[in-house]
């Protein structure tokens, strides 16, 4: 099953055995500036003066004008960034850099590569590069060889910063470090250069950096993006990652106040991170102990220029900066969070005190670490043959697993052919892009006992030909089972992101799995598969299905470059005239995943491409969210001409909005949109013109409730109601023009999304089952209040309609099912005057948009909700008011909540009070029997 020669693997790190060395502690206290030592070679032996240095590279002060940590009054620019890159690397031997990616906006990702001068040398690095990267298959690397390597080779190690791009201090602390290791002469320095090569990345996201934003041009959160890839600057990184694989990853941030986080982490830590690595981690965070200076440890005397543990940040989603490198490559990934109020200095010499001792510890404990490395990996093997899975557990002192993984093998999953065949390809390429084999079923295989993704269960399965199988018994078995897995078994109920990002499920690829050991006749894939197979007759076509997110960006691309396409209504098939299909149009296809049909003379309903306006008016950020989002997925990926569409546009019936066949509005803060009755009245008008509104979410579908477009309503959610971030199943109207291409049961990704109750008026193109079919996973709790409500409306006003989602089908690009929902209400076909849904309001409808309206407690985001006994509400309430003036209570059973509201939809890393209140109901010893934020 092993590939014959080396792949492009990535590499994680092992157990690590003893503590520091007292050198290495003494080696960890604060470089600041020094005596700089005129030879350019390095002197044998080394100096025991920390400040000792080369003078031929150049310190920051020589090249920005300031100091980096103690007397820095500025943080640096991006130009600074790459200027100060450049300069070290022109002048030191122990330097290479390198550009990673490029952003939104054009601007490079730079990044350097420090090590001794032996190491860094091109030969050597590709080397210490392979080496590692081989230590993550004991199928091909002896123990004998892997000892060696452990022996002779440098570990990997990256410090990275500023994903978030207002969070600036981690750049300016990751040039000091550079500066440290490319001209220290000290022992020290030597011992770091000696045993790691380390990768530097100053800023992962320069354009909010520019901006002071969080998110990137696109609004996107890039610390949410690591296992879809969607935006450049993340893909890039993933690859650079590939190419040195990290055994120890730091991601350095800020957060609110004067303190400093670094792990140990809170709960819940993803069941399949290994148990190595999490030493390491806890390990990392006791040398971190020991350098970071300042007022040491938070407590009741000390609150600012300390560090606190064991709080707020988690390891259990898979897009965050640790969770990826951890679970992905094998490495200790940290996330180091600085609070944003303290000075500049302070902040800068913080954040480099734990990468100086973080490097440290690396280096003391290098051997040990590349031991555990290859154990992890050599684990995983056996854990895959067996089928197992890693069991829950917690790192809270305090903490117990209430939800432990169930008892069942898995040994492989099967992704089958049978419908959304192109996103099924996708989906192969993600996973084969973070290393995983994959292989192509080549004769049918009987599957004795599987799993049906949705909670059911099957016998004598059999697996066509065509279908992919991914089994279990490889190096890549954790990142498999913690990617593709039909639920992540959160151990402990604590959340600041989602409960479930299963692919299968984001995707609703039709998926199975099993713990039986079978081993079908398969190829291993190379490649994506798709494009024209066979000739078609110049007068005929090639078709292919338009059921997929993959096949809907194909389409708008081919009608982007002005490609004739005609889609039959009931089949959802397109097809494009033979003699339009170029190689260009071939090779789109092929990277699509989309497989090109021969077909008969092209018949169907023509497409056109949509003239799209985008609402920017009142309640909408255009910085982050669906908004973002839209720009993304409809602008970037899908190439579309987006207009805005201010609220004074539709107010004053303008041609911005009147010259546009379809408006998006985004999900945000505002009922109306600050349409008038003119305006609303303006908007009933240009829909029953022919016109498709789509709304999203909460801002999307309550413009179109109180403009008069819909009879649906929201329904009250229970005091216990709790949906973070799950799927769900929804049954589908197959007659739906919305639904064309999709089964008729689906999955939906619901993030505390509002409830809506059926429409009388209208398609409810998506709906909860009421009965015994109806299925969540992650985190749910009082779910059964969505049974019988609806997730998807159509309402047609005259010869258009509103095409309403109750979630954000949009979220973070990767809700590959929600896309193609869009995608076919934005092609939706014209259609005749429908006389019963005028332009003018019919009672139902009246009746709706008369109906008080929901407080939107969540943003575009979620509130935060704290569960406890109902007998220490009392205490947690009188705490609670300490931070929030305004939240609300509720009790259900012996629980009771307390909701406090988030109108800007912050998460809880980016929230003011947020984890300040945990703390201080956890320091009040109030039990939490959950937290989500």
């Amino acid at each position: 099953m092993a590939p014959s020669s080396r792949p492009f693997w990535t590499v994680p790190p092992k157990r690590l055995a003893g503590a520091a060395t007292i050198a290495l502690l003494l080696g960890m206290a604060p470089l600041l500036s020094g005596t700089a030592t005129a030879s350019p070679t390095r002197p044998s032996p080394c100096s025991n003066d920390p400040t000792a240095r080369l003078s031929t590279v150049p310190a920051p002060e020589t090249v920005l004008g300031f100091p980096l940590g103690a007397g820095q009054e500025r943080v640096v620019t991006n130009d600074e960034v790459r200027t100060y890159l450049g300069a070290v690397d022109s002048a030191s031997a122990r330097v290479v850099t390198g550009v990673m990616a490029t952003s939104v906006l054009g601007q490079p990702l730079p990044y350097a590569v420090v090590s001794n001068e032996r190491h860094v040398r091109p030969a050597a690095l590709r080397k210490i590069a392979d080496d590692v990267r081989d230590l993550r298959d004991p199928r091909r690397t002896s123990a004998r060889t892997a000892d060696r390597t452990a022996k002779d080779s440098p570990a990997i190690v990256w410090v990275t910063a500023n994903v978030h791009g207002g969070e600036k201090s981690g750049t300016d602390a990751a040039l000091k470090t550079l500066y440290e290791l490319a001209a220290g002469l000290s022992c020290e320095v030597e011992r770091r250069n000696e045993n790691l090569v380390t990768i530097i990345v100053p800023t992962q996201n320069p354009d909010g950096r520019d901006a002071t934003r969080r998110q990137n041009e696109f609004g996107f959160d890039m610390n949410r993006d690591w296992f879809a890839r969607t935006q450049q600057e993340t893909d890039g990184k993933l690859e650079l990652l590939r190419r040195y694989p990290p055994q120890v990853f730091i991601d350095a941030h800020e957060m609110g106040g004067r303190q400093y986080f670094f792990p140990p982490n809170a709960d819940p830590i993803h069941h399949e991170i290994a148990g190595e690595a999490v030493d390491w981690i806890n390990r990392i965070g006791e040398a971190n102990k020991a350098g970071f200076g300042f007022n040491g440890a938070c407590d009741d005397s000390v609150t600012t220029e300390c560090y606190f543990n064991y709080d707020t940040y988690d390891m259990f989603f898979m897009g965050y900066g640790d969770t990826v490198p951890t679970t992905g490559f094998g490495a200790a990934g940290m996330t180091y969070e600085k609070g944003s109020a303290s000075a500049v200095a302070d902040r800068v010499q913080q954040q480099f005190h734990t990468q100086w001792s973080t490097l440290g510890w690396a280096a003391a404990n290098k051997r040990e670490v590349l031991t555990g490395y290859f154990d992890i990996w050599t684990d995983a093997l056996a854990q895959g043959r067996a089928g197992t899975l890693e069991p829950n557990e917690v790192v809270q002192p305090t903490n117990e697993v209430q939800f432990p993984v169930p008892d069942i093998k898995i040994r492989s999953y099967f992704l089958l052919p049978d419908r959304q065949l192109a996103d099924v390809r996708q989906l192969v390429e993600r996973l084969r892009r973070m290393d995983v084999e994959v292989y192509q079923v080549q004769k049918p295989t009987r599957v004795p006992t599987a799993r049906v993704f949705g909670g059911r269960t099957a016998t004598n399965v059999t697996v066509p030909k065509g279908a992919y199988w991914i089994p279990m018994d490889q190096p890549q078995k954790h990142w498999i089972q913690a990617i593709m897995g039909e639920d992540p078994y959160t151990p402990f109920p604590y959340f600041y992101d989602v409960s479930s990002w299963s692919n299968p499920l984001l995707m609703g690829v039709s998926t199975i799995y099993t713990g039986d050991n079978v081993r079908p006749k398969a190829e291993l894939v190379r490649g994506i598969s798709g494009g024209r197979g066979s000739l078609a007759w110049p007068w005929g076509s090639y078709t292919y299905p338009l059921d997929s997110a993959a096949a809907a960006e194909f389409t708008f691309r081919l009608l982007g470059r002005g490609v004739p396409l005609v889609r039959d209504l009931k089949t959802s098939r397109v097809a494009i005239p033979a003699t339009k299909l170029s190689r260009t149009v071939d090779e789109l296809a092929e990277s699509f995943g989309v497989t090109l049909t021969p077909g008969g003379r092209p018949t169907g309903t023509s497409l056109a491409l949509p003239d799209v306006g985008l609402f920017q008016g009142t309640g909408i950020s255009t910085t982050s969210g669906s908004h973002g989002e839209a720009r993304y997925v409809l602008g970037k990926r899908w190439g579309l001409d987006l207009t805005p569409v201010t609220t004074a546009d539709i107010n004053d019936n303008t041609e911005a909005f009147t010259g546009r066949t379809v408006l998006l509005v985004p999900d945000g803060s505002s009922a109306t949109g600050g349409l008038t009755a003119a305006g609303q009245a303006n908007l009933r008008d240009w829909i029953a013109q022919g016109h498709t509104y789509v709304g999203l979410r909460n801002e999307g579908t309550r413009v179109a409730r109180a403009a008069g477009l819909t009879s649906t309503t929201e329904k009250t959610k229970p005091a216990d109601y709790l949906v973070i971030g799950s799927h769900l199943r929804v049954d589908v109207d197959t007659d739906s023009p919305v639904a064309l291409g999709r089964p008729a049961e689906d999955f939906e990704f619901n993030n505390s999304d509002p409830i809506l109750n059926p429409s009388t008026t209208g398609t409810n193109v998506l709906s909860y089952p009421t009965g015994d079919t109806f299925w969540a996973n992650g985190y749910t709790v009082g779910e059964d209040a969505l049974k019988g409500t609806a997730a998807v409306v159509d309402e047609p006003t005259g010869a258009g309609r509103a095409v309403l989602f109750a979630f954000n089908p949009l979220f973070r690009a990767y809700n590959e099912n929600g896309l193609h929902l869009v995608a076919n209400a934005l092609l939706y076909p014209a259609g005749a005057s429908d006389a019963r849904r005028s332009a003018e309001i019919d009672p139902a409808r009246a009746n709706a948009a008369a109906a008080p309206v929901t407080p939107d407690l969540g943003g575009g985001w979620r509130p935060i909700t704290v569960e406890v006994a109902a007998a220490d509400l009392p205490r947690a309430q009188a705490i609670v008011e300490r931070f929030a003036t305004d939240a609300q209570t509720s009790a259900k059973g012996t629980s009771a909540y307390v909701v406090i509201p988030n109108p800007q939809g912050l998460q809880v890393d980016e929230h003011p009070f947020a984890k300040d209140l945990v703390r201080a109901l956890r320091d009040a010893k109030v039990p939490l029997r959950s937290v989500v934020g």
